[in-house]
């Protein structure tokens, strides 16, 4: 299980890290809290770090999940699809927002793995 808690913990420091980029945008902009709109860069900053946040409610709980049922390594892995997705995203996101498909699929499809993985570990240990 140590795989599964060091990509968690990436997955945290990324989330940290999209939060800093916030905290960067909102400075170089002199967007003042409470504040969540202004300039363009500072709302996509702001974008990508709470979908971010939205998901990893969604990744962190499936992932260890899947890990109990599956082989850990496998859930690591899907962890690590899952945070390069984030991060195709984030790139995708800051320079063009349409263009930020890619990485979402790339963050779904691990996601998703994830969950469908999870349900069936837990029905199968059921039967």
């Amino acid at each position: 299980m140590e795989y599964v808690a060091i990509v968690t913990t990436l997955a945290l420091m990324q989330a940290f890290y999209f939060a800093v980029k916030v905290g960067q945008q909102r400075v170089a902009h002199d967007i003042k809290a409470p504040a969540i709109s202004g300039h363009p860069e500072f709302e996509r900053a702001f974008r990508v770090h709470q979908n971010t946040l939205e998901q990893l409610i969604i990744v962190v709980p499936s992932l260890w999940i899947f890990a109990s049922y599956w082989r850990p390594e496998i859930a690591a892995g899907l962890g690590v699809v899952f945070i390069i997705g984030r991060q195709v995203y984030r790139g995708a996101y800051m320079g063009d927002p349409g263009k930020r498909t890619a990485g979402f699929g790339i963050g779904a499809l691990a996601t998703g793995t994830l969950l469908v993985g999870s349900l069936v570990g837990a029905i199968m240990n059921l039967l």
